[in-house]
């Protein structure tokens, strides 16, 4: 397997990029995110890729970071998903928003990629919503893809708290984690101060 691919860019187009990696040309299929965000002809890129093999295709997925790449594989274990259907909803919103929308059971938003309609959007949040933990979208980029809860674990448990408890309160789901998002890292982060905090962002 090709865990990633870093090169310079030879060429590009809204869903795919060829690496010019060790003088081979690597056609790897991104995301309209992931193609927004890559930089220009010639300059360097590492890509986390996901290699998908079938009797008459062998074709690179790529994503700037490993957590773009972990959901990537999360949609496509859904029945009747395919790589093709995982990189669409990924075109239309981040990893984090997936999550939200599939913990607050946000078909509609879901169903805003190309090709899924909100029979496959339900489908996705059936199957995926105890295998997508809250807490992941509160955690550093590389822990978060490394799946370490280690330095940072106590803030996260306090923030999914804090996020049961504005439920609680009324708010939605979906509400609840972006307003615990906004609130910036700091000491003694417990849940009521997270709390406190978030409830700024609620009302803004």
């Amino acid at each position: 397997m090709i865990a990633f691919v870093k090169g310079e860019i030879a060429a590009m187009s809204e869903d795919a990029v060829v690496i010019d990696a060790g003088h081979i040309g690597y056609d790897v299929r991104i995301s309209t995110g992931t193609a927004n965000l890559l930089p220009g002809m010639g300059q360097e890129v590492r890509l986390h890729t996901y290699t998908h093999v079938r009797e008459d295709a062998f074709q690179l997925y790529g994503f700037l970071t490993r957590d773009d790449r972990e959901i990537f594989k999360q949609l496509i274990s859904v029945s009747g998903i395919g790589p093709k259907g995982g990189l669409a909803v990924l075109s239309v919103m981040s990893a984090d928003d997936l999550r939200f929308a599939i913990m607050a059971a946000d078909a509609t938003a879901i169903s805003r990629a190309p090709g899924i309609g909100k029979k496959t959007a339900e489908r996705i949040i059936l199957e995926l919503r105890e295998k997508v933990a809250p807490e992941a979208a509160f955690m550093p980029g590389e822990t978060k893809a490394r799946g370490i809860m280690g330095a940072g674990a106590y803030e996260s448990s306090a923030k999914n708290e804090a996020v049961e408890a504005l439920v609680a309160l009324g708010y939605g789901a979906s509400e609840a984690l972006r307003a615990v998002k906004k609130v910036e890292p700091g000491a003694d982060m417990d849940t009521e101060t997270i709390l406190k905090a978030a409830l700024k962002h609620c009302y803004s």
